[in-house]
């Protein structure tokens, strides 16, 4: 802790250094009748208000400690009380030392918004199929326990009672924050009811979770789009309207295509279609800047082999598994019912320690 304490202590020495001169710069005259000027200047220093503060309030606390730890070895009456007043002080700046660190961690700037998730059956054929529809309920019954609202948008049923592919909305603060991390090749390990010898079969299926994108962060070229209109099929072909209602989107210049048919209004089908284009092509961009600032990043959904998994769903063992956090949960049954709390916890610790370790890599942090 201490070496990452003084990293972080010469970042905030360097916060407060500035703090003080933005107070310095905004008692000047000049500067006092720069009314757009006084506000850049004021707007610089309520950001680093809190930083400050912060730290201001960590090496008081510090210094007591100090002052505190004295008198453990004096021998006299007080050495008792020292000892408790140590350890309120090293708790109290435990707590601030944690909320310091947080402070610096990144923060990902879609964690409150909306969501649209796209299921796909990967490897395994029908099976495959049963279990994209397993996901889909789990990650409905979810977002009901979150208080979220959950949308279907567009569903391509299989013949088994499956879905060859399911994208649907979820509606509900944080809702990225905690999907988020579904991202990737789910595989299970079951004995599918069509096999008659018992035998296990492992099939797989994609999770893609994309951040809601709004129409300021985005901008589409109406000459950028080729909007195709026909009528929907549902399952086995079978008309569902007679009037042309679905909408397929294509964003020319990324190749990017949409599908939405499920709704019986054309304007209903054409909005959701270009609020999924938003989202997929935010997706895009950051993936891009990411990629041009040189931060690591694995695709989200890979192919769909079994190799390129990021959690196993083993019934036989009731055993899930998420190899990325290394730690495997022995309630299958729950978690399918939606129970996901527990297991995205673990995740988020992990995701959380590795932001903190790059944090301090190179004995630098993020202004």
């Amino acid at each position: 802790m201490e070496d990452r304490l003084t990293i972080l202590e010469n970042k905030l020495a360097a916060l407060e250094k500035r703090y003080e001169e933005l107070n310095y710069l905004m008692a000047q005259p000049d500067v006092m009748s720069d009314l757009s000027r006084l506000q850049e200047l004021a707007k610089e220093q309520a950001r680093l208000q809190e930083a400050v503060s912060r730290y201001r309030h960590f090496r008081e606390i510090d210094h007591q400690l100090k002052e505190a730890r004295a008198l453990l070895g004096d021998g006299s009456e007080l050495a008792a009380l020292a000892q408790e007043e140590v350890e309120r002080l090293e708790r109290q700046r435990e707590d601030l030392w944690q909320g310091i660190k947080k402070m610096f961690l990144p923060r990902d700037p879609n964690d409150n918004k909306d969501i649209f998730v796209e299921i796909r059956a990967g490897t395994g054929g029908s099976e495959a199929t049963l279990f994209a529809a397993d996901l889909f309920r789990m990650y409905s019954r979810y977002a009901e326990f979150k208080g979220w609202e959950v949308e279907v948008i567009s569903t391509s049923p299989s013949e088994v009672g499956g879905f060859k592919e399911i994208i649907f909305e979820v509606l509900g603060r944080g809702a990225f924050s905690r999907f988020k991390y579904e991202r990737g090749v789910h595989r299970v390990q079951r004995v599918p009811v069509t096999e008659a010898s018992g035998r296990i079969h492992t099939s797989t299926a994609t999770v893609a979770v994309l951040a809601e994108a709004e129409e300021v962060e985005v901008d589409i070229s109406p000459d950028d789009i080729r909007t195709d209109i026909f009528h929907s099929s549902g399952a086995g072909g079978q008309n569902v309207n007679k009037v042309a209602t679905a909408v397929r989107i294509t964003h020319v210049p990324t190749g990017i295509v949409v599908t939405c048919q499920d709704e019986r209004s054309q304007f209903r089908n054409r909005t959701k279609a270009m609020a999924i284009l938003r989202a997929r092509l935010l997706e895009l961009q950051e993936q891009q800047r990411m990629t041009e600032t040189r931060e690591s990043r694995r695709s989200q959904v890979g192919s769909g082999e079994r190799a390129e998994k990021i959690r196993t769903y083993n019934f036989p063992q009731s055993r899930v598994t998420d190899h990325r956090a290394g730690i495997s949960l022995y309630n299958l049954p729950a978690i399918l019912g939606g129970e996901m709390d527990e297991m995205v916890d673990m995740i988020a610790a992990r995701d959380g320690a590795e932001k903190e370790a790059a944090l301090f890599d190179n004995e630098t942090v993020p202004d």
